[in-house]
């Protein structure tokens, strides 16, 4: 499914008002995963602002110990200090990696933003090396301005 297609769907999840906001995220998690073939690890980290960290949120697939990750360490971390996007083609070649699985080898964060404030991410781990393309951050953008409505 292309990402053109993917998404009114992430619009419907988002609208759903029989959902409570976690299953609307994991849904948006499985739709990413099920649809979107390099999409092997999908998942959302929220902010705690006072302590500097960043906590798992609803997810699809393998299970991870990162559940709390601080602020700077890792992708993630890096991702909550600069409030910018974060493609990393080859994880091997990357020096502040936090590694969950040896078959993860590449990764897109994208902050989620709530009236200026990056209050979380989303994070995508692939099995393939290079897959993420500008294309792929507008769209996680886009679900991140649609995710930002249930804040």
């Amino acid at each position: 499914m292309t990402f053109q297609e993917l998404q009114p769907k992430i619009s419907i999840i988002i609208a759903d008002n029989n959902k409570v906001r976690d299953e609307k995220l994991l849904e948006v998690c499985q739709l990413l995963n099920e649809n979107i073939e390099y999409y092997n690890w999908v998942g959302f980290y929220f902010a705690n602002h006072e302590n500097k960290t960043l906590h798992l949120g609803p997810y699809v697939g393998a299970e991870t110990d990162h559940t709390v990750i601080p602020f700077g360490k890792g992708i993630c971390g890096q991702v909550a200090e600069s409030n910018a996007n974060f493609v990393v083609p080859d994880v091997k070649a990357q020096d502040n990696y936090i590694a969950c699985s040896l078959t993860v080898k590449s990764e897109i964060v994208v902050p989620l933003f709530v009236n200026g404030i990056n209050i979380g991410q989303i994070d995508i781990d692939s099995h393939v090396i290079d897959p993420f393309t500008e294309a792929d951050e507008r769209f996680l953008e886009f679900v991140n301005q649609e995710v930002a409505q249930l804040f």
